[in-house]
């Protein structure tokens, strides 16, 4: 059975950092393309990051170039988003999912397996 846990988020003040993690298991993690998504009240799902590995080019929507870093640990079967110089229009439920392609598009079709969600709020 496949699992993807995330774990991070909280209330923070704008400006502030969070680091976001999703640790899988159930699946051969490395193998896999990873991708973070949020959703904010009343909006649709959007992609955020995604990553296939240290060797390829992450993908990042333009809302959050410069601030927010994708990263993984394949030893731990673990994704990291940090987020640095949070906005109050971040705010959102972020999700991590796990599927075989990263792009620019970053589709939610192309996952497979998604976690429940954490929290994160920032006030302004």
């Amino acid at each position: 059975q496949v699992q993807l846990v995330e774990s991070g988020g909280e209330l923070v003040q704008a400006g502030g950092s969070l680091r976001l993690s999703c640790t899988a298991s159930g699946l051969n993690f490395r193998d896999y393309a990873m991708g973070w998504f949020r959703q904010a009240p009343g909006k649709e799902r959007e992609g955020v990051a995604c990553m296939v590995n240290s060797k390829q080019s992450a993908y990042y929507v333009a809302s959050v170039k410069g601030r927010f870093t994708i990263s993984r640990d394949n030893a731990k079967n673990t994704l990291y988003l940090q987020m640095d110089t949070l906005k109050p229009e971040d705010t959102a439920i972020y999700t991590c999912a796990a599927g075989n392609m990263c792009s620019i598009l970053m589709r939610p079709e192309d996952y497979d397996y998604w976690g429940q969600g954490t929290q994160v709020t920032v006030s302004a």
